[in-house]
């Protein structure tokens, strides 16, 4: 169910379609990664959510706001600790994940609706008129990439940072600096090597990081950091060249 309001909880609305939810959040207790949760609201009226930071009150006042859920997605087989707090508030809804969280949420009784990895590769969820997914099987936390296309807004997790996430500290007396790196975005050599260590099957890797690039975003809105809001394609291309090379 709904949590008590975080002070630091920053509610934005990117476009008409699509809200974001952005809060500090340091990984390991030391690293400002920050968090994020993802709300589009499709042309039915339905909207999608990419849960990944907890369900406040007004969290789901924005929410309800955008019209009723009916899609709680993970975003890989890391991002999962609030879909039961979702799932509660939204029981009508469809949780679906990873073929790794399958196990998992079931023993926390939780039973996903449908998984990546799992699932034949074409199955449809019910949003795909509007929302692309592209399941990175080759990436160690098992990724997801969507692709909200009438707003051409990329919407990932792990599978691209922009940090520091000013946004996401723009309330919290913490810093939002990386340290010793002071930064990991798609442009710097940290990252590149990041997405090439994290890449477990490296000719997968690179057909998805195509596929990802052949949708040409112009935003990027990601778990950890700030958005994307400009040359958003040229960052993908960016982040990911050695496996488009």
């Amino acid at each position: 169910m709904a949590t008590e309001n975080l002070p630091e909880l920053v509610i934005r609305q990117v476009t008409p379609e699509i809200t974001i939810f952005s809060r500090p959040f340091a990984r390991f207790s030391i690293l400002p990664f920050g968090g994020r949760s993802t709300a589009v609201r499709l042309s039915t009226g339905d909207v999608w959510v990419l849960a990944s930071t907890p369900l406040t009150h007004d969290t789901k006042a924005a929410i309800d706001r955008l019209g009723p859920v009916k899609w709680i997605m993970a975003g890989d087989a890391v991002h999962h600790m609030f879909l039961g707090q979702f799932k509660a508030e939204y029981p009508e809804a469809k949780v679906i994940g990873v073929q790794a969280l399958i196990q998992k949420k079931k023993a926390e009784g939780i039973e996903l609706d449908g998984a990546y990895g799992a699932d034949p590769a074409d199955t449809n969820y019910g949003f795909e008129d509007e929302i692309s997914a592209c399941y990175f099987s080759g990436f160690a936390n098992k990724d997801v990439a969507w692709f909200h296309t009438a707003s051409k807004t990329l919407i990932v997790a792990d599978l691209l940072f922009n940090l520091p996430g000013t946004e996401q500290y723009s309330k919290s007396k913490s810093s939002a600096k990386v340290p010793i790196f002071g930064k990991l975005d798609p442009w710097g050599s940290v990252h590149k090597r990041f997405v090439w260590g994290e890449g477990k099957d490296k000719a997968a890797m690179a057909r998805d990081a195509r596929t990802v690039l052949g949708w040409a975003p112009e935003r990027i809105i990601m778990c950890h950091g700030d958005v994307i809001e400009t040359d958003a394609t040229k960052a993908w291309a960016s982040a990911y060249s050695k496996y488009l090379e």
